[in-house]
Formats: structure tokens, sequence, C-alpha cells
């Protein structure tokens, strides 16, 4: 059984869009193994060496997960030996490079120049805001958003989409809709911030788990079961707002805010701030490596994906019911 909903057996009532993926690593890779495998054709580019042949084989490798590798989805890739050539006649330009931002800068003020118009242009960086980022554009740079995935992006629905100050509402609903036509799960970022808004979200409970480590109060593979087994399971199904208001019974959130709010202010005032110097680094590394000692780093890579193919099979299933 496919891990995935193989989303090009219902192209028929989708609108098919030309799309470029510039960078082709990982990140880029996954990009491009889901707009292929959602019947959109795909011209990528990447200047390093041997890009081309490592791109194909990893596509083939996410999609044999997704959806089953098929000549069909394959014969709508095409390698452009330069950005302009990749980006020219296309919809939708999805762009991976380093997360630096002079090198960002410099690659979306050439796709910029480059591409129609009329075409949106993402950025996967993981926490320059878009303003940032099309500071050197000079041709439509209010079409240059932020659409930030996930690792493993080839799996997890979640992207950022960050818009420009100035994109029309009429863009950042195209964009929207493309995304969700490869089964990504968009939300909309209302603001520029740095990280957006998932990493600083996530920011927030390694800050505290990073003190409590430094205070000797657990340990890291404590704070690790803690999480995996505790509270984590239930945001995977819901997420943690809905998830409080459930714990309020038919009191729901108002109930739960206003008898445990008090307690929880408490405690959120009380939470640490930290420094990431050389002392704490070195005890979250050892705890860490105590965690993992004598596992496959690349089997644990596996097994996670395995267990989130299964989870996301579920959670479909179950979003399907009236």
């Amino acid at each position: 059984m496919n891990a995935v909903e193989n989303t090009e057996s219902s192209n028929d009532t989708r609108e098919e869009f030309a799309i470029a993926v510039v960078g082709t690593g990982v990140i880029g890779a996954a990009w491009v193994s889901g707009f292929l495998a959602a019947g959109h054709s795909v011209t990528a580019f990447d200047p390093a060496e041997g890009a081309e042949e490592r791109l194909l084989e990893q596509v083939k490798s996410n999609l044999e997960v997704t959806t089953g590798v098929r000549d069909s989805q394959l014969d709508r890739l095409t390698f452009a030996p330069t950005i302009a050539e990749a980006v020219g006649s296309v919809d939708f330009v999805q762009e991976n490079g380093p997360e630096r931002l002079e090198v960002k800068q410099a690659m979306l003020a050439e796709i910029d120049t480059a591409a129609p118009e009329a075409t949106i242009i993402a950025s996967s960086t993981s926490g320059f805001a878009p303003s940032e980022i099309s500071a050197e554009a000079t041709k439509a740079p209010s079409r240059i958003i932020v659409g930030h995935p996930f690792n493993p992006a080839h799996l997890i629905p979640l992207v950022e989409v960050v818009p420009t100050p100035g994109a029309s509402p009429a863009l950042v609903d195209r964009a929207l809709t493309i995304y969700r036509t490869i089964g990504k799960k968009p939300i909309l970022v209302r603001a520029e911030l740095p990280g957006h808004v998932v990493n600083r979200l996530q920011a927030a409970l390694w800050q505290e788990a990073y003190s409590l480590v430094n205070e000797g109060v657990v340990s890291v593979s404590d704070i690790d079961t803690a999480i995996s087994y505790g509270p984590g399971l239930r945001w995977a199904i819901l997420g943690p707002l809905a998830q409080q208001a459930l714990s309020g019974g038919i009191g729901g959130m108002r109930h739960v805010l206003d008898h445990l709010g008090p307690p929880q202010e408490v405690w959120m005032h009380d939470l640490k701030q930290v420094h990431l110097d050389e002392g704490l680094k070195g005890k979250l590394i050892a705890g860490v490596d105590d965690e993992l000692v004598g596992r496959d780093s690349a089997a644990i890579a596996r097994q996670r994906d395995e267990m989130l193919i299964r989870l996301l099979e579920l959670k479909h299933r179950y979003e399907e019911l009236p």
C-alpha cells in the first residue's frame, strides 16, 4: 500500500501547473517529487556537478515511498542548464538555495528577472522574511513569498506561506491552491517574524528543554520520552490549542482558561532564558549520544518515516469521515 494519497489519479479535476524548482538538494528533491506525483510538469536547476543524477535518484526514492515510481511521472521532469531556462515559462517557482541571505537575494533577483511577471516565486527559507530575500529583485518583488516546508519534506504536509508586504490576495490564494494540489497543508502567516511561526514554537519548547537539562532537572532522554510519549502523541492528532480545549470537557477552552489559566501563567513566567554556551552544548550533545548509543541513525530515520507514513494514512482516513 502506498504511503501517501496518490494525487495523480485525481488530476483530471485539477489544474496542472508548470513548475520550476531551483536548488535540488534534499529539500528541492522533495518538492520535485511532490509536484511530479500531483501531475505537474517540473523543470529543475542546480549548478552543482552531478546534480541531475542525484536528483533523479532521490526523486525515485521519494516516489517509491509515496506513490510508487511511474514513467509518466519522470517523463514530466526536465533538468535545465541555467536558471533563466528553468523559470522562463513556468507558473510557479520553488527556490531552495543555501540559507544565506546574500545568496538568496542574488538567486531570487535572477529568478525575478527571468520569470514571467505573473509567475509566483516561493522560497523554502526557514527563517528569512520575504521582504529581506526579495530586496534585490526589481521586476516584480511583491510576487516573492516564503513557502517553508518541514523535513522530511516529501512526507510532512505542512508548509508555512509568508507573503511579501504588498502581495495581492489573489497571488497568495493561488500559492495556497498550488500547494494544496500536491497534498500539502499550507498555513498563512500574516506577519513577517524571524523563523516564521513553527520554528518559533519549536524554539520555545527547545528553550525550556535546554534549561531543564542545564539545571539537572531531567535527562535529555527523559525530555524526549516526555514529549514523544506524552503531549506529542496528542499534538500529532489535533494540535495543542484544540487539544487543550478538549481537556476542558463540556466547558471547552473557557473552562480551561478560567480554571487552569492562573497556574499556567505562573509556569509561563517561570520559564528560563538560556544561552547556548559550550557547557550547555556539551550537556545536550552528551545526552543525545547517550540516548542513541548503539543505534544506527539511518535506521532511526527509516523507522521515523515509516511511522509518519502510518500516521498520515490514519489522519487522512479520519479526515474523510463525515
